[in-house]
């Protein structure tokens, strides 16, 4: 994060948000700015960095229960920073103003006109005027800017929330606080144990991550936009950056030819079409993610002791990937079958599995403290 902020003041002294000159003024900072190119890529890099050490966080919290008592707070701090993120990264693709970033905010903002009797107006409140044009860019770039300020400002509060709770641990056994030895001996001192691991696996990604910038900056990139915005001109494909393509394959997933599509559409008078269910049908499967505390209904927190969940569990893994590779494949062939597959399972283990693994699940003895989990598993440590 303090990585994206730096870069991104840095090339705001640079770059120019007008229709007319943004794309030029991005490749002036690549071709006439010290250092911009590289400034640049980190920049556009580092935002795919952030995303995937999320989606690491997010299901790593989800297999080990981070999101249970007493840390549902913690846990809705940390998808308003995912949502946050999502919005700034959106708004970040439209500003380079190439073909990509042109149509990707032509299709996104588009979404909003599905919505039944206001989509309209909050459409051209979004675009400020009936089309993409220099007030979007203008608007988009001011916050863009401002974004990750909130963001910065929410990781502060979600730091502070886990503080208050305590860390969760991958036994999901909460730390004995009785005494000062029982606390020691279920914990380990911050320094060296963690600065040192953590310093470790910084160097390491760092490493790659500039290796990265450093040999093929575009891996991730789209060729399109290295052409400058043509309103008259639609690219073959559109697709998002790699962080939104779960959620765009959801998004396309569900056609007019869609059974509970057609059935939804019938039961409020054609109001609900397969826009707008597509739209509603992409938010929720982020909202049922923020809503998973409440979903779950096990009494055990970590996956370590549920043998039933860790099936179900590895099957969502999966679903996310399939779903990210459809979402980058055109709307044709085995894509949107495997997409509505993909998208019925991501609901389905949320608002069905879920619930009912609680109450069925009969899970392995758990650890009554962190120390005998450690014992458990490390015996030879522990002698």
């Amino acid at each position: 994060l303090v990585l994206q902020i730096v870069t991104g003041i840095i090339l705001v002294m640079h770059y120019t948000p007008d229709t007319s000159l943004a794309f030029a003024s991005v490749e002036h900072i690549m071709r006439n700015v010290n250092g911009g190119y590289m400034l640049r890529y980190i920049h556009a890099n580092g935002a795919s960095l952030f995303f995937f050490a999320v989606y690491i966080h997010i299901f790593r919290g989800l297999f080990y229960g981070s999101y249970k008592a007493p840390r549902e707070v913690t846990w809705i701090i940390g998808m308003l920073i995912y949502l946050a993120m999502m919005a700034t990264g959106f708004l970040g693709y439209v500003l380079p103003w190439g073909q990509m970033s042109f149509w990707g905010a032509t299709v996104i903002t588009g979404l909003f006109g599905a919505i039944p009797f206001v989509g309209d107006a909050l459409q051209t409140w979004l675009l400020g005027g009936p089309a993409v044009d220099n007030a979007t860019l203008t608007r988009f770039f001011s916050l863009h800017y401002l974004l990750p300020f909130v963001i910065a400002a929410l990781v502060a509060v979600h730091i502070w929330a886990f503080h208050t709770t305590g860390n969760n641990n991958p036994a999901g056994v909460e730390v004995r606080r009785g005494s000062k030895e029982d606390a020691e001996k279920d914990t380990l001192p911050f320094w060296p144990y963690f600065v040192i691991k953590d310093l470790f696996a910084l160097a390491v990604i760092l490493v790659l991550f500039f290796a990265v910038v450093g040999f093929m900056p575009n891996f991730l990139g789209e060729p399109d936009n290295y052409i400058e915005a043509n309103p008259l001109v639609t690219p073959a494909h559109i697709v998002p950056e790699w962080y939104f393509l779960p959620f765009y394959a959801i998004l396309r997933a569900f056609t007019a030819d869609v059974m509970i599509v057609q059935a939804v559409s019938w039961i409020t008078g054609g109001i609900v079409d397969a826009k707008f269910f597509g739209v509603v049908a992409m938010f929720g499967a982020i909202i049922v993610m923020a809503l998973v505390p409440w979903l779950d209904t096990s009494k055990v927190k970590s996956g370590k002791y549920r043998p039933m969940f860790k099936w179900w569990y590895r099957l969502l893994v999966i679903d996310f990937i399939v779903l990210m590779w459809c979402g980058s494949q055109p709307p044709e062939g085995i894509a949107p079958t495997l997409s509505l597959i993909g998208s019925a399972y991501w609901f389905g283990y949320f608002l069905v599995i879920l619930p009912l693994l609680g109450l069925f699940e009969k899970p392995l003895p758990i650890p009554a403290t962190i120390e005998e989990d450690f014992v458990a598993h490390y015996p030879d440590a522990a002698e």
